[in-house]
């Protein structure tokens, strides 16, 4: 659908829970025996819900299932799983070490087959799928799908870590169910680092130990993972399109953050206050003009330059708010952007220009030229959701209405976005 911006947020938002932590807090809940069931959150929950459901049950004895209905013949065929993972990277990098620990145990075990849509599978993996291979795994790699199989070993486990935090969490899942110890080392510095903490985090929360040396994870085997209350605070990845509405002159305030948090994305907090805006600590947290000021439209936005290697999700509301700066910004280390839902560094350049921003892509930096309004104009979202809502968050700005072209891509990871965006709240 297209959706011309119309009306902005004002009032308090309820930000919805964090897709980074549900995703971990369900797969710990289903190795603990919880049987899942689809609560709606988002596409991408959505996806790990039906895909860990679906590997329990094959673990638990039944033989042959698939996670849509159109792959039921063909897995009756050929006797495996499929998985649809849909276009969730967490669900696909996650549950393929998964699978193999689980199925490892099952008697005449199927091979899992993991199929995705839009760029997931063109999405980096294959430094993964050599690792499961070397301890002792099979692995396909085509275009419509991975298919994995046999037995994974415990052992040392090497990853580059500025190829994707995912991979570590992953194997920190499927790790403890092994008969054996491990290791996993990194040969590059971890970028992301946050989201490897989140899963940490979870994995305590569930009973299973890991120990960290620097660069080096070790997990025990044979560890058990503990049920308990599936929870999840909310996103600060999301809030940061409403935090930065403020900014740009809504009155809005976030509701259900955690100042606390784990999350990485809390960093937009601090970049908001080096951006020249205060932040109002409350139970709904607020972004105001530093001093005070009570005019709140098009007020001085200072430019920024930051290093977003471990930040990536923060980087369309950023631009959002930095297209209209006092001057040229920099966000660097962008360049995992370009294997998102969309070329996400490309798009979010190309995306604000079309509606007069001024932003150019060197190498794997962002550079935004700050002007002081946006025309207005069209914006496609190249189905990628962060593009959809920071076209939103930049119609604040604009002097004409702004239309999103596919703005339903927002369901990824946000399903209620236009609702909570258009919708004068409580």
């Amino acid at each position: 659908m297209n959706k011309t911006v119309k009306r902005f947020p004002h009032g308090v938002v309820k930000v919805p829970p964090s897709k980074s932590i549900l995703h971990r807090a369900l797969i710990c809940n289903a190795l603990a025996g919880e049987t899942l069931t689809a609560r709606a959150f988002s596409d991408d929950i959505d996806a790990t819900t039906r895909c860990m459901r679906a590997l329990m049950a094959v673990a638990s004895g039944e033989r042959v299932l698939a996670t849509t209905d159109d792959d039921v013949a063909d897995a009756l065929h050929r006797y495996a799983l499929r998985l649809d993972c849909g276009e969730s990277g967490s669900t696909l990098r996650f549950l393929m070490p998964v699978a193999l620990a689980l199925l490892s145990r099952v008697e005449n075990a199927p091979s899992v087959i993991f199929t995705g849509h839009g760029r997931l599978l063109e999405r980096p993996i294959t430094p993964f799928l050599d690792e499961l291979t070397r301890h002792g795994t099979l692995v396909w790699q085509k275009p419509d799908g991975i298919t994995v199989a046999g037995t994974l070993r415990a052992g040392r486990f090497e990853l580059a870590g500025n190829v994707s935090s995912q991979f570590v969490s992953g194997l920190l899942f499927a790790l403890p169910l092994l008969d054996g110890d491990s290791e996993i080392h990194l040969t590059t510095p971890l970028e992301s680092a946050g989201y490897v903490d989140l899963t940490i985090d979870e994995l305590e929360k569930s009973g299973i130990v890991v120990e960290r040396d620097g660069d080096v994870f070790r997990v025990r085997g044979n560890q058990s993972y503990v049920r308990r209350e599936t929870t999840a605070e909310a996103d600060f990845s999301q809030a940061a399109f409403f935090l930065v509405a403020a900014a740009l002159g809504r009155d809005v305030r976030c509701a259900g953050l955690n100042l606390d948090s784990r999350q990485g994305d809390l960093k937009i907090l601090e970049l908001l206050q080096e951006a020249g805006f205060e932040i109002e600590i409350s139970a709904n947290l607020r972004v105001l003009p530093r001093g005070g000021q009570t005019a709140r439209r098009k007020l001085p936005v200072l430019p920024l330059e930051v290093d977003v290697s471990n930040i990536p999700d923060l980087v369309p509301p950023l631009a959002a708010l930095l297209s209209v700066a006092d001057g040229t910004s920099r966000l660097t280390n962008a360049g995992r952007l370009r294997m998102k839902e969309s070329d996400r560094l490309e798009a979010v350049a190309t995306e604000l220009n079309a509606i007069g921003a001024d932003i150019e892509v060197d190498g794997d930096t962002l550079v935004i030229y700050g002007v002081s309004s946006l025309s207005g104009g069209t914006v496609n979202s190249r189905g990628d959701h962060r593009i959809a809502m920071m076209a939103a968050v930049a119609a604040i700005r604009a002097d004409a209405p702004v239309t999103i072209v596919g703005a339903e891509c927002v369901k990824k990871s946000y399903p209620d976005f236009w609702r909570d965006f258009e919708v004068r709240a409580l």
